[in-house]
């Protein structure tokens, strides 16, 4: 297994284990969260791009098996943009979004998918399966398609419309979990054991982590090799933001880097269990979620005690966004970066306007955001500014349109 050669499992009382047996490490998932350990040298980072794409170049730090990777589907290389309008606006010169919804579902959902479905083909697992409020269950059922694996995948009973039926037009088998989501992952947990399927849930299977955090790898080749000052990343049950911290981590280990950047991380205001853990110094305690943002609707976070560590130890912070903030940065991206992102991706960019005018995070520092989902899949959030004018094939009504628009 690659240069994997050892582990560590955070327990939920916060206490940390090291193995130097993976196997052993992961027998331990019922208890706590596993984090694979690697041969770090500046040699397991890419020197340069070569003709490797995505997020395999970087697979001396992730948990591949010798030989071709076999999965089909583009991910990773995400571009790191650079918003003129955007900047401007919010007087921020070297502001940059990471744009995960350039990815084959439109989430950084599909760099997990990608690694668990790989090693599934290596392993000649038929089925795979996980719980989810919605994109983790699309994105499985995408890639399980490709691959040519089964995906079998357990969602709250108030899924969004729209994603049900992509999972469902990708061929997933689909079990709506009437008590929700904290059942449905449980239940999952359960199934996965007794049939022998391969669990990709976020943050229980350790190789969601390794692959979310090839993000962090991108965005310091993408500013020639440099890290940002801080990195704004929004949490549901904090994987995504414990994933940021860890590549960046093993960029200081490998001695390519020389510091982690603060991180801060966003829960909307109506589930912000890790934030308020965090503010009290106190154990987590769960929440029924109440916001729009269905991506970081996590009331009890599988690796909430562990986001709480990776922001202390990088000196951030948390915030949290109400839901109307969330939709005002949705249609802010989408007219000032052309970036169109659902309540959830968009939620860091609310998060940076609170952590500016708090002073978390300064005007002049450089800042990347994480833009983790598309509108696409949420097109309800899409609530536009101005509506479509109807008008005569005339020149002059065009004139009188434009006119209105100029109002």
């Amino acid at each position: 297994m690659s240069r994997a050669i050892g582990a560590s499992v955070v327990y939920e009382d916060g206490t940390t284990r090291r193995f130097s047996d993976v196997g052993a490490a992961l027998r331990e998932t019922d208890r706590g969260r596993v984090e694979l350990h690697y041969r770090y040298d500046a040699a397991a980072v890419p020197a340069t791009r070569d003709e490797t794409r995505g997020l395999w170049r970087y697979r001396a730090l992730l948990p591949v098996e010798p030989g071709p990777v076999r999965y089909p589907l583009p991910v990773g290389d995400t571009p790191l943009v650079a918003p003129p309008q955007l900047r401007r606006a919010l007087s921020v010169a070297n502001l940059w979004l990471k744009d995960e919804t350039r990815s084959p579902t439109g989430s950084n959902k599909d760099r997990a998918t990608a690694l668990i479905l790989q090693h599934a083909m290596n392993e000649g697992i038929d089925t795979v399966s996980c719980a989810s409020t919605g994109n983790v269950a699309v994105s499985l059922a995408v890639g399980a398609a490709a691959a040519g694996k089964r995906a079998v995948v357990f969602v709250p009973t108030g899924v969004a419309e729209f994603k049900l039926r992509l999972m469902l037009s990708a061929g997933a088998t689909v079990l709506k979990v009437r008590e929700g989501y904290g059942a449905a992952f449980r239940l999952s947990r359960q199934a996965a054991a007794l049939f022998g399927w391969c669990d990709r849930n976020t943050g229980v299977n350790p190789f969601t982590l390794d692959a979310k955090k090839t993000v962090a790898f991108e965005i310091w080749e993408q500013l020639g090799r440099t890290v940002p000052d801080a990195v704004v990343v929004p949490a549901g049950d904090g994987v995504t933001l414990s994933a940021m911290a860890k590549g960046f981590r093993e960029l200081v280990a490998c001695g390519v880097a020389r510091r982690i950047p603060r991180i801060v991380g966003v829960q909307a205001e109506g589930c912000q269990p890790i934030k308020r853990a965090w503010e009290t110094r106190s154990t987590l305690e769960p929440v029924r979620p109440a916001t729009i943002a269905d991506g970081i609707a996590v009331g009890t976070p599988v690796c909430g005690p562990v986001a709480v560590r990776d922001v202390r130890e990088s000196g951030g912070s948390f915030v949290a966004v109400a839901d109307a903030e969330m939709l005002e940065a949705v249609q802010v991206l989408a007219i000032r970066a052309g970036v169109l992102a659902e309540p959830a991706g968009a939620a860091a960019l609310a998060g940076l306007e609170r952590a500016l005018a708090a002073g978390l995070v300064r005007a002049n520092e450089h800042v990347v955001v994480l833009i983790t989902g598309s509108a696409l899949k949420a097109p309800q959030h899409l609530v536009p500014a101005l509506d479509a004018l109807e008008i005569g094939a005339d020149l002059h009504e065009v004139e009188r349109a434009l006119s209105a628009y100029v109002q």
